[in-house]
């Protein structure tokens, strides 16, 4: 019988990354509404005990672990927590991520490496964190899944977005060598590449001209929703451990 619910997720242990909002936000009670408990990884405390409280109104269980990823004992320090709470972790999501565009010109150096330190070394430290319980997770039977939220920016090049858009096909290289790595040992690794999507990384943005052309976009092709995201990541993580939705392309569809 072809599976077309999420039953599969009761019982997990998540750990999402960039839970304070958008595509982190809408995953993470995404998961804990369908029965997996959630460990929720952001910089900011106060958004991610307001989650922690949503999630638990609604019947779910959740950890809230202010942690600072371009930090490896932050990470560490939370991966201590989370074992301790909830034991070995079997679904990671790496959803946090910074878009800071502005002309390679400008030299901004600073905001190249915060999105170096983010969106790269930051899935990096959680990876390094997490793949041996993934391994051993798959190890005991059981269904262990690596998701990775790169960027239609990957492979699409956009003007002003030249360090976004290398941190994000950096990320999406990444996962396809972790699957060479992990796939034979039976855990699997999705890396999903939405187009226009509503999140907060739109309000990073700090260029008057860039913002506003966001803002068109949006108006123009109807955006995804973080919502959208998280629906194909419940998906995805919720298929029989033998399938690897491995590579996804989302993109609004009036975008082309």
């Amino acid at each position: 019988m072809t599976q077309t619910t999420y039953d599969n997720l009761s019982g997990r242990t998540a750990l999402v990354t960039g839970a304070a909002s958008g595509m982190g936000e809408a995953t993470a009670r995404l998961l804990a509404a369908h029965g997996a408990r959630v460990a929720l990884l952001a910089r900011r405390a106060d958004r991610l005990t307001e989650l922690a409280a949503k999630i638990g109104a609604d019947g779910g269980q959740s950890l809230a672990l202010p942690t600072d990823l371009t930090d490896q004992d932050s990470v560490d320090a939370a991966a201590e927590r989370v074992h301790a709470a909830y034991g070995r972790v079997d679904l990671v999501v790496n959803a946090a991520g910074v878009m800071l565009p502005n002309p390679v010109t400008d030299g901004r150096a600073d905001e190249w490496q915060r999105m170096l330190d983010t969106n790269v070394a930051g899935a990096l430290r959680v990876v390094r964190a997490f793949t041996a319980d993934l391994i051993a997770t798959a190890a005991a039977g059981g269904t262990a899944d690596l998701v990775n939220i790169s960027s239609i920016g990957a492979h699409v090049p956009f003007p002003n977005y030249a360090v976004y858009g290398a941190t994000k096909a950096a990320l999406t290289y990444l996962s396809q060598s972790l699957r060479t790595e992990l796939g034979p040992l039976d855990v699997r690794v999705t890396n999903l590449e939405p187009g226009l999507t509503e999140s907060e990384l739109a309000s990073h943005v700090d260029n008057a001209d860039l913002s506003g052309q966001l803002d068109g976009m949006f108006e123009a092709l109807t955006g995804l929703s973080s919502d959208d995201i998280a629906d194909l990541i419940a998906y995805t993580t919720s298929r029989p451990r033998h399938v690897n939705l491995r590579h996804a392309v989302i993109l609004p569809t009036r975008q082309a």
